[in-house]
């Protein structure tokens, strides 16, 4: 995927996982694209590293995985802002 495609799926990543988390955080659009990038990342690693299978393009297990990912970052962000 490409850079273009990595910055929308963290959009569409980050948001779905706000939505299934919903909650005050800091940073609005730029940081739900950010944490759904890196959980992109995190829930392709964690997914290969398991066997699950891995991120590679826009469909389901590739979406699942990456917004996994990301709602563990999320979890991690609120527990650090909520201690700072």
């Amino acid at each position: 995927m490409g850079i273009v495609s990595w910055i929308i799926m963290g959009l569409v990543v980050g948001v779905a996982a706000k939505l299934i988390m919903p909650g005050k955080d800091p940073g609005g659009l730029v940081v739900t694209i950010l944490i759904g990038i890196a959980g992109a990342g995190l829930g392709g690693y964690l997914g290969s590293t398991l066997g699950l299978g891995s991120v590679g393009g826009f469909d389901l297990p590739s979406l699942g995985l990456a917004t996994g990912g990301a709602l563990i970052l999320l979890i991690v962000y609120r527990l650090f802002k909520r201690q700072g």
